[in-house]
Parts: structure tokens; C-alpha cells; sequence
């Protein structure tokens, strides 16, 4: 298994979130934030995740409470805003640090020295796509909104 495979995560809903059962999956890793200019992205991503989910895709949704305090709730204030307001249905982990000395395990291996796209995280709804054996294949802007045809083809290619 790949190290993005062997981490477990906490869902919203404070269940615990193994990755492994992503193995052989292709995944968008979002940091997401409930309160801020791109939280329209949620719509987008939702219909990538119904556009592939059948053909072994999800999105993998991270709260992230790092860029000007944009993701404030508690995780049953984001779960009921996600699925309310834009009828969320992938996966949402709870709030972890993206960037600085406590940032989570994950986005060291996604973003930490000697990842394959390196660097902070430059604010919310930034996106890795990975693929089905956990490796980083696509960095992709906050502002790349999800519906930008570049992101269709990656993941198209992932999947192939």
C-alpha cells in the first residue's frame, strides 16, 4: 500500500476515516472551507464526484480553518452547511491543519519536502488528484475552478 493509503483520517461525523479503502481509486484532495469566495466549488465537485464515482473516482473533502478563519463550525455545522446547501454526498474529513509545524500527516505527503508538487497551501479548495495507487498525479489552484476542463482530463487519464 501507498503512504496515502496507510493514513486514517477523523470523518465530520467522528467516525474514523482509513484511506485504504481508496485503493485502486482515483482521488481529489480538497481543502474545503464553508465561508469563503470559492465555497461555490462545492457544487462543482459534487458533480465530478456524480460524473465518476461509478468509474472508481471520489473527492475527498478536508475542512480547513487556516485561511482568514473561513471554516469556523463544528463539524456538524459544516456536515449539515455541505449537505444543505450544496447536497454534498463525497466523503468530508474534519478539520486538520494544511500548512505550518502542526499541519496533518497527509498534506505533508502531498505538499511536504520531497512531494511531487511541493509547497504550501496557497488557500482553500486546493486540489491533488491521485492516483489509484495513492501517488500525487495533478496539483491544481484554488482557482481552478473544478468544472476547468483540465481537471476532467486528468482525472479521465487516471482512470484510464
Amino acid at each position: 500500500m501507498s503512504a496515502f493509503h496507510d493514513l486514517k483520517l477523523k470523518a465530520l461525523d467522528g467516525q474514523e476515516l482509513p484511506l485504504a479503502p481508496f485503493k485502486g481509486q482515483v482521488v481529489l484532495v480538497v481543502n474545503v472551507a464553508s465561508k469563503c469566495g470559492l465555497t461555490p466549488q462545492y457544487a462543482a465537485l459534487e458533480n465530478l464526484y456524480q460524473q465518476y464515482k461509478n468509474q472508481g473516482f471520489t473527492v475527498l473533502g478536508l475542512p480547513c480553518n487556516q485561511f482568514a478563519g473561513q471554516e469556523p463550525g463544528t463539524e456538524q455545522e459544516i456536515q449539515a452547511f455541505c449537505s444543505l446547501n450544496y447536497g454534498v454526498t463525497f466523503p468530508l474529513g474534519s478539520k486538520l491543519e494544511v500548512n505550518g509545524p502542526e499541519h496533518h500527516q497527509l498534506y505533508r505527503l502531498l505538499a511536504g519536502e520531497g512531494a511531487e508538487f511541493p509547497g504550501d497551501i496557497t488557500w482553500n479548495f486546493e486540489k491533488f488528484l491521485l492516483g489509484k495507487d495513492g501517488r500525487v498525479l495533478a496539483r491544481f489552484s484554488p482557482r481552478t475552478p473544478p468544472e476547468d476542463p483540465s481537471i476532467a482530463q486528468a482525472i479521465e487519464k487516471a482512470l484510464a
